[in-house]
């Protein structure tokens, strides 16, 4: 079996949560694109990276199902992981720096997939929430404290797509797709795009995502990571 860690990405302050990320250092070990797709099936986290120079930070990014040129968690916790200045996807070269117990990664909203992004009166109506039938990618938010940038939100990716077939899943990750996404660090990332000021984001059961936004279209999105194993 190929050699991989296990990160918790986004967790919340007392290090629990966070969205599970699967690394493989050396991904020289599976050069082929569909070697590395049936590896990242496989092991079912939403998103598995391959690394191809460590140093450089290169890597490639699988969901169970496609390869993404971008996705969030997956780029805050190989960036805590590798300890580079930047990150390089297909997307584009991905800043990062690591502040005391935060890993950050800077990042582009049009680098994101749409998503639908839907307000709530209240915190307590998001925590209610039924996960919807398959359909649209919802993230569904509510201002815990607006004049604090405090947000509740969930995630529901609700089709195929690129996290699998929703229909199969429950929290968390899994080789199917997922129901609920404990902490999507792109999703905030458009959040914070739209509304143009630093959040602070509980997701799912307890997952915290951090973020700011930075001159000339870069936000920030930051979270604490720990290593599994």
């Amino acid at each position: 079996m190929t050699d991989y860690d296990v990160l918790r990405v986004f967790c919340g302050p007392d290090g629990g949560y966070g969205n599970e990320l699967g690394v493989v250092r050396d991904g020289s070990v599976l050069p082929e694109r569909s070697d590395r797709q049936e590896l990242a099936a496989k092991l079912g986290f939403s998103e598995t990276v391959f690394v191809d120079d460590p140093e450089r930070g290169v890597i490639d990014i699988y969901t169970p199902t496609l390869r993404l040129p971008f996705a969030g968690h997956p780029c805050v916790g190989t960036a805590w992981l590798l300890d580079v200045p930047e990150l390089v996807t297909p997307a584009g070269v991905v800043g990062t720096r690591l502040d005391g117990e935060f890993s950050w990664i800077e990042a582009r909203a049009e680098w994101a997939p749409p998503r639908t992004l839907r307000q709530y009166p209240s915190a307590a109506e998001v925590e209610a929430l039924e996960v919807p039938p398959p359909g649209e990618w919802i993230y569904a938010w509510a201002w815990e404290d607006e004049a604090a940038g405090r947000v509740r939100a969930r995630a529901f990716p609700g089709r195929i797509d690129e996290r699998g077939d929703s229909r199969s899943g429950g929290a968390g990750a899994c080789t199917g797709g997922v129901e609920e996404d404990e902490a999507t660090g792109a999703a905030a990332l458009l959040l914070t795009d739209r509304l143009g000021r630093a959040l602070n984001i509980t997701q799912g059961r307890g997952s915290q995502i951090l973020t700011a936004p930075q001159p000339h279209g870069w936000t920030e999105v930051g979270g604490r990571v720990h290593l599994e194993r």
